[in-house]
This record gives structure tokens, C-alpha cells and sequence, in this order.
């Protein structure tokens, strides 16, 4: 078996169970591949030894008979890992080193479980949509897709821009607010939820446009089909806007139309034994838990 890492640098109190996952790893004689900056960054408090040429640092370098990836950090590092695996179909999984982790869902404590399920493969996948963006100028070069969000808005603290949003063509809504949000039904209990979005199950083939600060209280967020295809043509005082993918930006002005419809491919999330989207729902979100007292 082969397997990835992806990670970047943490706070040293986690070093202890990680020197366990990489011992373990290697203990089973497992074929490892880290990536380059972590691995350096690692290399001066773990004690492990891999092969000189066990790294990677871009999509290209990634060996296609990778079985799994290991991302170790919060849901914003998942995110960086999904954006090197693309679309070569490796299950990924998330050890949680961050705050909320609804990606990163594995556990300090639940290390152990999770590499034994994986190296039994006792694990189901669960086939994850993405977004894809597309401008003639190609604003985001060959990353314009998103695993959560794709999200236009303001650059400062100007006055509110107008988002003409239309579906195949037909016109959704022009939104006076401070910016839009779509997302995947994976992206649904990450920044759309925030802004009063719904939470969406995973695998429901479902958009969800959630407006930012908009100016009229009537105007609330929309779930559409995935089938369909969102253009986004924008007005406003300012010259120039923000588009963000996941946790990629770029700027843009008035004159870009940005096409959003569904990419061509899926990220294949690694679902361990027991676990559900909806005890992850519980944890996170603290469902049917008293904290009056």
C-alpha cells in the first residue's frame, strides 16, 4: 500500500501522536510519500526515515497508484490537499489538527482506528461534487474548481455591489448585497452556513446560493439542482472584485462573466466505521446538548 501525506506546520503539542502515525506507517512497512515543505518541517522534531525521493510538492508528482491521502490539519489544509489529488480518484481522509474539522474529521484519539480501517480497508467512500468556474481569461488557470465554495465579493469596504445571477440563462436575481456564496452540499456547513445558509447532505446533487449581507430581508439563500449552470455578471462603484475558490483568491472586474456549473470529476472522502454525516452534525455542532448549565 501506498500512501500520501500532505500536511503544514502545527502547533508542537500534536507531535506526539503524529511520531505514533508515521511509526506505525512504517512499523507495517507501508510506502510512504510526504509532502516536501512538511516533511522538512517535521524532519527536525519526528523521528522517521524516509526515502530521499518519498516527496511531492505539486499535482505532477503525485504517484497515480497513490492509495490513500492523509491530510493532518484543519479543514482549510484538506481543502489544499484536495486541490493536488484533482481528479485522480484517491480516497482522502483528515486527521483533525485544527478547530471545527467537519473534513478533518479523524480525532486525535482515533488515530489508531482510522489506520487500522484503512489498512484493512474497512472504510466506504462517499463520492464528494465539486464546483468548476470558468472565465475567457481563465482566472484561476487549471485550479478553478472548488470542493465548499465558490464566493464573488467586495474588496473593501465600499458601497454594495449588484450580482446579476442567472440560471441557463434566465435571470435568478440581482443581489444589492456584499457578496455571493455557492456551494456544494459538502461546502453547506462550511461559509454558506455562516451566512444563514442550509445545511445539505452530502450526495443530494444540489447547489446552494446563499447572498452575503444582502440589503432586502426577503431575499434568502436558493437550492438548486446541479444540472444547472450559474453565470454571475457583476456591477458596481468599484473597479475591481474578489472571486475565491475554497481558499484561493483571485481579483476580477466588472467586464469578467463568471460561468459556474459542476466539475467533471469527484473527490472520494474516506468514511471510517461508524461514522455518519449526521453524529458529525452532532459533534461539531453541539446538536441535543445542554450547555445551560
Amino acid at each position: 500500500m501506498k500512501i500520501a501525506i500532505y500536511g503544514r506546520p502545527f502547533e508542537k503539542r500534536h507531535f506526539e501522536p503524529l511520531q505514533k502515525l508515521f511509526s506505525t506507517l512504517l512499523k507495517k512497512n507501508i510506502e510512504l510519500s510526504v509532502f516536501k515543505s512538511f516533511k522538512e518541517y517535521l524532519h527536525t522534531d519526528l523521528k522517521f526515515d524516509l526515502e530521499a525521493d518519498s516527496v511531492f510538492s505539486r499535482y505532477d508528482e503525485l504517484d497515480e497508484k497513490t492509495d490513500v491521502m492523509i491530510s493532518i490539519g484543519g479543514d482549510g489544509t484538506f481543502l489544499e490537499a484536495v486541490s493536488i489529488i484533482r481528479n485522480r480518484n484517491i480516497p482522502i481522509i483528515g486527521i483533525n489538527i485544527g478547530r471545527l474539522g467537519f473534513l478533518a474529521s479523524v480525532q486525535h484519539n482515533e488515530i489508531d482506528e482510522a489506520l487500522d480501517s484503512i489498512l484493512k480497508k474497512t472504510y466506504t467512500l462517499e463520492p464528494r461534487s465539486l464546483l468548476e468556474l470558468q472565465t475567457k481569461n481563465q482566472l484561476f488557470g487549471d485550479l478553478n474548481f472548488a470542493l465548499n465554495e465558490i464566493t464573488v465579493h467586495k474588496r473593501d469596504s465600499s458601497s454594495m455591489m449588484t450580482i446579476n445571477a442567472y440560471m441557463n440563462d434566465e435571470l435568478i436575481n440581482s443581489y444589492w448585497a456584499d457578496g455571493l456564496i455557492i456551494s456544494t452540499p459538502t461546502g453547506s456547513t462550511a461559509y454558506s452556513l455562516s451566512a444563514g445558509g442550509p445545511i445539505v447532505m452530502p450526495m443530494s446533487n444540489n447547489f446552494v446560493i446563499t447572498p452575503l449581507a444582502p440589503h432586502s430581508l426577503a431575499v434568502r439563500p436558493i437550492v438548486m439542482a446541479n444540472s444547472n449552470i450559474i453565470k454571475l455578471k457583476i456591477e458596481g462603484r468599484s473597479l475591481n472584485y474578489m472571486a475565491s475558490l475554497d481558499y484561493r483568491s483571485e481579483i476580477f472586474d466588472s467586464s469578467t462573466e463568471l460561468i459556474i456549473k459542476k466539475a467533471d470529476f469527484f473527490v472520494q472522502l474516506i468514511r471510517l466505521p461508524g461514522q455518519s454525516f449526521f453524529s458529525t452534525i452532532r459533534n461539531k455542532l453541539l446538536w441535543g446538548i445542554d450547555k445551560r448549565n
